[in-house]
């Protein structure tokens, strides 16, 4: 059996990270928080908890602290390295189905898709999805379900092998550049649908629309590098089609 380790990157995450925390112990031994420089009392309240608490001074963004706790959990010795969002949207129950397809495809990343129930997604939120859906997929000559979860598994031998920024700037870029990265390297995409769980009253995204704007720039010299890789388009939607 591979030895699992979940990272959760959290900023200003007081009102979920702890039962989130807990709920992660239940199901994986190794479970280490990055407190992203929160001003709340998002590393207070984990307080008593068995997991490895990493803190940022500052806010360096997602990207930085998903990268710290995988070099974490490299520490520890871990095969595979599960990410989820500190906001509660991610059910961490869910992930003896993510670790289940990883065991089952040995050397893919597993991204947990949240279009299960489309009817739980914000409207604008979904139409983002799916925009970057398309260009990931032909970017990674995959077709994608979601492309922007951030409930995944990753081989950790990943982020030994490949060289991605991950400062402040890259924030957002982080997660959908890896997919591509990884797909050059020879790494495929097993999906697994997850619900889409958007509390009342939760806090609004750190997403921003100059993220979308760093995230198409990212992908169109992916794409432009490679000549327009007609051949990922073909793979991730012409083949598709015909079969």
């Amino acid at each position: 059996m591979k030895k699992y380790a979940v990272v959760i990157p959290a900023y200003n995450e007081a009102a979920t990270i702890r039962d989130l925390a807990e709920r992660a112990l239940r199901v994986c031994a190794h479970v280490i928080v990055v407190d992203d420089g929160s001003s709340d009392d998002t590393a207070r309240i984990l307080d008593g908890l068995a997991v490895r608490l990493l803190r940022n001074e500052r806010n360096l963004g997602k990207a930085a602290s998903l990268w710290r706790g995988a070099l974490e959990a490299l520490t520890l010795g871990a095969d595979a390295i599960v990410t989820l969002d500190g906001d509660g949207q991610h059910a961490p129950e869910d992930i003896p189905r993510l670790v289940a397809a990883a065991e089952q495809n040995p050397g893919s990343i597993v991204i947990g898709a949240r279009l299960a129930d489309r009817n739980a997604i914000p409207k604008l939120r979904y139409f983002g999805n799916r925009v970057a859906v398309f260009w990931l997929s032909w970017a990674c000559g995959q077709r994608l379900d979601d492309s922007q979860s951030g409930f995944r598994v990753y081989p950790a031998e990943l982020f030994r092998k490949l060289r991605i920024s991950h400062d402040r700037q890259h924030g957002f870029v982080f997660e959908s550049e890896i997919l591509i990265e990884a797909a050059r390297h020879g790494y495929r995409c097993v999906m697994v649908p997850i619900a889409a769980v958007y509390r009342a009253g939760g806090r609004a995204s750190y997403f921003r629309q100059r993220d979308t704007l760093r995230i198409i720039r990212m992908v169109a010299w992916k794409l432009l590098s490679r000549g327009l890789y007609p051949q990922g388009f073909a793979r991730a939607f012409l083949r598709r089609a015909g079969n």
